[in-house]
């Protein structure tokens, strides 16, 4: 049978109940027409398939996977073939641990350095993260697994994320934060997207239909699975209307029983012609893979050598006075920091891996020919390995700012006492600011390396390899000097986004704020040179010579601007990039096309892609600020009609947006802002606003996981229960608690913090019975449907 057939012969009942997930894991069955469960597991940079009873937040044990490089580090290797192979071995071993669906890999953009979870996520541009991600996304699907690029969309912080609004102009939505999915889904091809927590523009982005309707099915031509993120569902038949398909995790039957009222009840919230179009992709995907084999397993050495490649092209040489590096056999090195004997290589959170091995610099570095000296005195270099501490990089909470922990930068400082040739190796998924620099001779900055990133870093560090990474993200000289500085309070539910589109590069450069390393910036051990610009109707084409001693990888990057524009608009943007290997003493010719993002702008006025008329700026660089080579082209435009008077933004037009006024982003926001929420707690308000609560009892409850975060922090692990519990919203109870706990004892939940003690603790006791009553039921039902 095919899909449409069987979901004829399902009942209302067996139809509702497959729109929700049956476990942690996995979404329901229906035996009696052999319809087997969907399995998910959390993995962009690697497996993370529990073994026992499952949890999204990895506090259970997980069966052992290869640790990859995460996502901020990869981007740096500006490299799609790379994306692709660790894409394929992430399929791999998601056939070998029996999962269907890869949760990965994450795409948000960074607009904030703050943000807990940025070493998940590609990088601060559309262009780049869209690219990466669909080579990942080629990779997984290539061994019939889907990926699930996460999470759709506006996702740009960890603190409240559950329970706040993205407050974002349609253009900056399109342009900026839609535009790497768009590419995930076109040139991936993704068959899965996950839904985020947050709301956008004030609809939760699950049941958001300009979001999942207008663009991703009609503009973009999805036909694939819709699945929450786990515990995102609000209100699950407006999610089951816009096609969203999965709510996960095991929110019980209460949401099963909500979409059967709403088909049958009054006037019909939902038809089932609506229901049986959400189920079709479900039973789609459970047919196709229905013949996987699962008993290939993979081959650990293999790709351990995958993760290590990846950690060698990911690696970026940001300092390298007098080339220190690459050191010489027999220097003699004194090993200093915190990660000599254990690494940092991974962040925290659902996408921590139970990694097959796990390599360290103590152990690794005895297979160089180096010379260890324990007195830094008499070494002739110091190798300090030191970075972000596992509690600044973690899902649940954002960093508390973009400082290396003060206890390692003293003993940086006490090194120079004893030794003047310090080279750091730095570990870090996000950017951080650099007051330390000058104490270093060199600085290579290996991100977060995976489970071989030792033996990667030592590789580069005594020139086995040779340093080809480029920064994927910008690295300002403090957190003051970011676009969002003054647009990121923590405390408000509606987060505007009122810098639009400058975030990262985009505002430095055009802004001509000065940064410690620009977008695209790394070093090499030998030197590029460009010539012979040629710009054309289909694109760039020039030649680079490798003008050093060693055989090397060039990345060069192509930007667009417009100085004469009737448009906001960014100085330069990216719109392609080349990774090329060229021998020493030879050159090669480099093309790099244009395409459909080229030279377009999402008009507000048409309400789709246009261009604008006249003459664009061609650049290519080294790097955003490095650049080499530039030319023009002449485009005809789409449209002659623009939004707005850009002299009425003048913010916006100059670029300088840290201190744009209410009234010149609603003018670009071009409808009224919402207001900030007053009264009492509601249902989509997050546990941690119980510190106002009217009920002493949820004020004590609100201490006490205060309590426990604040002691987190002071001993630099990271609570992963206690975050994602103190950023969760009330509603969550009744998605994540397996069924015990209905919308209804949520609300009456509710009831009691906000003082009316009684009357709510009736409500959630009769609600438990009542609950469970109707779960037997419905399960007897179940299993009852011939």
């Amino acid at each position: 049978m095919d899909a449409k057939e069987i979901i004829a012969q399902l009942s209302l009942v067996e139809k509702a109940a497959l729109l929700s997930g049956k476990n942690e894991w996995e979404t329901r069955d229906i035996p009696r027409l052999n319809i087997q469960s969907i399995s998910f597991s959390d993995g962009p940079h690697g497996l993370r398939r529990q073994e026992g009873a499952g949890d999204h937040l990895g506090l259970n044990a997980s069966l052992p996977a290869t640790c990859f490089p995460t996502a901020a580090t990869v981007a740096n290797s500006w490299d799609e073939k790379l994306g692709e192979e660790i894409g394929e071995a992430l399929g791999e071993e998601a056939l070998a641990q029996n999962v269907d669906v890869l949760l990965g890999p994450g795409l948000n953009m960074k607009r904030s350095p703050l943000c807990g979870r940025n070493f998940e996520y590609f990088s601060e541009d559309p262009i780049l993260a869209g690219k990466m991600a669909a080579s990942y996304v080629r990779g997984i699907q290539s061994k019939h697994v889907y990926s699930c690029p996460k999470h759709f969309a506006v996702n740009s912080r960890e603190y409240r994320r559950m329970a706040m609004n993205a407050v974002v102009d349609e253009r900056t939505l399109r342009e900026i934060y839609l535009t790497a999915f768009e590419i995930a889904i076109k040139e991936g091809g993704a068959k899965t997207i996950m839904s985020a927590y947050n709301e956008v523009n004030g609809k939760y982005a699950n049941e958001n239909e300009h979001l999942l309707v207008d663009i991703l099915r009609n503009e973009w031509g999805f036909d694939g699975l819709v699945v929450t993120d786990w515990g995102a569902s609000n209100d699950h038949v407006a999610g089951v209307k816009c096609q969203s398909n999965v709510e996960m995790p095991n929110p019980g039957l209460d949401s099963a029983r909500e979409i059967i009222k709403a088909a049958t009840e009054g006037e019909g919230r939902i038809t089932e012609e609506e229901i049986d179009r959400a189920i079709l992709p479900i039973i789609e995907a459970a047919i196709y893979f229905k013949e996987n084999d699962h008993n290939k397993g993979f081959d650990k050495e293999a790709h351990h050598a995958i993760a290590k490649k990846a950690a060698v092209n990911s690696a970026v040489l940001l300092k390298n006075d007098e080339d220190i590096l690459p050191l010489k056999a027999g220097t003699k090195v004194c090993l200093r920091g915190p990660f000599v004997d254990k690494p940092r290589y991974q962040g925290s959170g659902s996408s921590q891996v139970n990694s097959t091995k796990v390599e360290t610099i103590a152990e690794e570095i005895k297979k160089y020919d180096l010379v260890i000296e324990d007195n830094p005195e008499a070494a002739d270099v110091v190798l300090f390995f030191f970075g972000l501490d596992e509690i600044a990089e973690s899902e649940g909470a954002d960093r508390m700012s973009i400082d290396v922990p003060e206890y390692q930068i003293k003993e940086l400082e006490n090194l120079t006492v004893f030794n003047k040739h310090i080279v750091g190796v730095m570990s870090a998924g996000s950017s951080v600011k650099m007051p330390w620099l000058d104490n270093l001779q060199a600085l290579l900055h290996g991100y977060l390396t995976g489970q071989a990133g030792a033996s990667a870093l030592l590789d580069i560090i005594t020139g086995k390899e040779i340093p080809t990474g480029k920064l994927s993200e910008s690295y300002p000289f403090a957190y003051t000097d970011c676009s969002i500085v003054n647009y990121a309070d923590t405390e408000k539910r509606n987060l505007q986004y009122r810098e639009g589109p400058f975030i990262g590069y985009r505002y430095y450069d055009t802004a001509d704020v000065a940064v410690q390393f620009p977008f695209g910036y790394g070093l090499s051990y030998t030197t590029f040179a460009y010539s012979n610009l040629t710009v054309t109707d289909s694109g760039v084409k020039f030649k680079i010579a490798n003008t050093g001693s060693r055989d090397g990888s060039e990345i060069a990057q192509l930007y667009v601007g417009k100085k004469d524009t009737g448009l906001i608009r960014p100085k330069k943007e990216l719109k392609g990039f080349k990774k090329v290997w060229i021998n020493a003493g030879e050159s090669a010719e480099v093309e790099i096309p244009f395409d459909d993002k080229t030279f377009r702008y999402f008009s507000t006025v048409s309400n789709k892609w246009e261009i604008e008329a006249g003459e664009y700026q061609i650049y290519v660089g080294a790097n955003v600020a490095d650049i080499k080579l530039s030319g023009e082209i002449s485009k005809e435009g789409t449209i002659a009609e623009l939004p707005y008077n850009i002299d009425d933004l003048p913010s916006y037009k100059s670029g300088k947006v840290r201190n744009v006024h209410y009234e010149e982003f609603e003018k670009l926001y071009a409808r009224p802002l919402p207001e900030e929420k007053v009264g009492p707690l509601d249902i989509n308000d997050a546990l941690c606003q119980m510190k106002d609560a009217k009920s002493g009892l949820c004020r004590l409850v609100y201490k006490i996981l205060k309590n426990n975060l604040d002691k987190s922090y002071e001993k630099g692990i990271p609570d992963l229960n206690t975050m994602f519990i103190y950023n969760m919203p009330f509603r969550a109870m009744s998605k994540m608690t397996a069924g015990a706990v209905s919308r209804d004892m949520a609300e009456s939940i509710v009831t009691i913090a906000n003082g009316h003690f009684f009357r709510g603790l009736g409500g959630v006791i009769g609600g438990f019975f009542k609950n469970r009553r109707a779960n037997k039921k419905y399960e007897a039902h179940l299993n009852h449907v011939e």
